[in-house]
């Protein structure tokens, strides 16, 4: 620990709460000692207990102060801070869970800026652990400017639709775990979650007062939210499947498009139904409302757009030119210009006032779910089941960057209103999370058969004489190598199993399964001996260290877990930012490789290892 962590673990409690809440800020507002003040934000120890005792934000808060009183501090302190910031804002999701990740995060995302002070506080970090755990040997997790700069957890199903209100600062999500999510963006904190809806909510609009929002649900409803009371106004019923809706910019006018081909206006102060609009030949996917309310763009999977007259009914125009179903329009600020995307891979920029296609963009490499325009009409940001984002100009059609991080395709996209931060949601079976972004930064022996589905994994004794191999039938057998012969089949798992490793001996065998537990087999007598738990998702692999004594599992909950194999207990854990698939302890006993869904490659040193015996 730190001179001033200790320090400050050495006063009574009530003084340390107040040091560790208003400290900093003292030293800024009273003091003007920006010294001390940099002295303590740079220091674990401080860092550490603020996060213990306080939680992320308040920490996150911290370097504000300093960020704002810019001028008196140098352009190295400047930067310095804001790296920490940076480093902490981005593992926010991960420290909120397990605060015992930040020694381990800090080094995974600062490891590689050559500052003084950074590296002094990384020094301090790793001094600071007295128990077994997992050490980067290098930076292993993005860093901070990197990516998305905060990512939401809490949904525990696919992410559909994600809007943000017009200041900013909120957000709300909808997901097919049924419910709806207020978020607040600042910090990144779940406000409310919003329930009632009974199957998959797939779509949410906000409208222009921030104030309610409206949802579509595959339970063939539309609910109309007060988005401060987290309360349900209203429900709209007389439209079924209903994919998609959007609020005018009057806010008292909704518009749902549904898969029984219609679209259906609503009054949201009565909630009662307008009109119903009909015209396409198959299902409806997307709909959008102009600034002047007066026209609407529906999206559709007979390949065409059409645009409508709300006060009327009437269709004005039909818009063709993609070759696939298309799945979301976005209408430009000025009315002007629209953009559609297809699973065609494309997306249109339209002319509405004469229905003629501008240009095409082009560029993802699978199917374009979502697009977002910014406010000033100049950019706009696509999602892809390519798993990435990307930026484009509007006004010559090329793409500015991609936006990669996502282990699964992104299924939503929205931009604030600053057209600086875009907030993006996945809905695979790999990602269920939000991210926010800023914008700007050989020969065949023989074969054994037996399995009755997919084979996932084998390992061979050291004998070479016996084979375990692992299988998605839930099952692992034991092989005879000579013969091809199966010498038993291990029974014990309840879903697909992913990964095995053999003992040195070859006596015991570790397997890793998608029920997220791993259980250790006795490969003599065919006996489970135990279950190790504590996943909370798929575990994808495991890997026995030389002394047959300690093994990692790396798994779909992004963390990898140390096990003492006598006791069976979790001894170690690093939390990562994505899907951890594969992992192998060195010869060493101590080095661990680890490689996560995003294709990085993570190094890190297990240390503390006397603490085993005491186990």
């Amino acid at each position: 620990m730190s001179d001033l962590g200790v320090w400050l673990a050495e006063q009574s409690k009530s003084e340390r709460e107040y040091l560790l809440k208003h400290q900093p800020r003292d030293f800024i507002e009273i003091g003007r000692d920006f010294n001390r003040y940099y002295g303590w934000v740079t220091d674990f120890g401080f860092i550490e207990a603020k996060l213990k005792l306080l939680g992320v934000q308040p920490l996150i808060e911290d370097y504000d102060l300093g960020r704002n009183a810019d001028v008196l501090l140098s352009q190295g302190q400047t930067e310095t801070l804001k790296l920490i910031q940076g480093a902490i804002r981005k593992s926010a999701h991960v420290l909120e869970r397990d605060k015992t990740q930040l020694a381990g995060h800090l080094l995974g995302r600062l490891l590689d800026f050559e500052m003084t002070d950074i590296q002094g506080l990384l020094e301090q970090a790793k001094q600071s652990k007295n128990s077994l755990w997992l050490r980067p040997l290098r930076a292993n997790l993005e860093r901070p400017g990197e990516g998305c700069l905060r990512t939401l957890t809490g949904h525990t199903d696919s992410v559909r639709a994600v809007a943000i209100a017009p200041d900013g600062k909120t957000a709300i999500s909808a997901s097919d775990d049924n419910t709806l999510k207020i978020w607040d963006t600042e910090t990144g904190t779940e406000v409310r979650t919003l329930t009632g809806h009974t199957k998959s909510v797939r779509a949410v609009a906000i409208a222009p007062d921030g104030k309610t929002a409206i949802s579509a649900s595959d339970d063939n409803t539309l609910k109309i939210w007060d988005t401060e009371t987290g309360t349900e106004v209203r429900t709209l019923t007389r439209h079924s499947d209903v994919a998609a809706v959007a609020i005018a910019p009057d806010g008292k006018t909704a518009i749902s498009a549904s898969h029984d081909i219609t679209l259906k206006i609503w009054d949201t102060e009565t909630g009662t139904e307008v009109r119903t609009l009909t015209g396409h030949t198959y299902l409806e996917i997307a709909v959008a409302i102009a600034p002047d309310c007066l026209t609407v763009i529906s999206a559709s999977q007979d390949i065409t757009l059409k645009i409508w007259d709300t006060e009327t009914g009437t269709e004005v125009r039909t818009l063709t030119g993609h070759s696939d179903s298309v799945y979301a329009v976005a209408i430009a600020p000025d009315g002007k210009r629209a953009i559609s995307v297809s699973h065609d891979n494309t997306l249109k920029i339209w002319d509405t006032e004469t229905g003629t296609e501008v240009r095409t963009l082009t560029g993802h490499t699978s199917l374009v779910n979502a697009v977002a325009i910014a406010p000033d009409g100049k950019t706009a940001i696509s999602a892809s089941r390519d798993n990435t984002l990307k930026i484009w100009d509007t006004e010559t059609g090329t793409e500015v960057r991609t936006l990669t991080g996502h282990s699964d395709m992104v299924t939503a996209v929205a931009i604030a209103p600053d057209g600086l931060t875009v907030i993006s949601a996945s809905g695979g079976e790999e990602d269920n999370t939000l991210k926010i972004w800023d914008t700007e930064t050989g020969t065949e022996v023989r074969t054994l058969t037996g399995h009755s589905y997919i084979v996932t994994a084998v390992a061979i004794a050291p004998d070479g004489l016996t084979a375990i191999s692992a299988s998605w039938d839930n099952t692992l057998k034991i092989w005879d190598t000579e013969t091809g012969t199966e010498v038993r089949t291990l029974i014990g798992h309840t879903d697909l199993v992913n990964a095995v490793d053999l003992a040195p001996d070859g006596k015991t065998a570790i397997s890793a399964s998608h029920d997220k537990t791993l259980k250790i087999w006795d490969t003599e007598t065919g006996t489970e001996v135990r279950t190790l738990t504590g996943h909370t998702d798929s575990v994808y692999a495991v890997d026995l260290a030389p002394d047959g004594k300690t093994a990692i599992s790396a798994s779909r909950d992004n963390t990898l877990k140390i096990w003492d194999l006598l006791s069976g207990k979790e001894v170690a854990s690093f939390s990562g930012d994505a899907e951890f698939y594969c992992c192998t302890i060195a010869p060493d006993g101590v080095s661990v490789v680890a490689g996560d869904a995003l294709g990085r490659v993570h190094f890190l040193r297990l240390e503390g290892m006397g603490d085993l015996g005491d186990v």
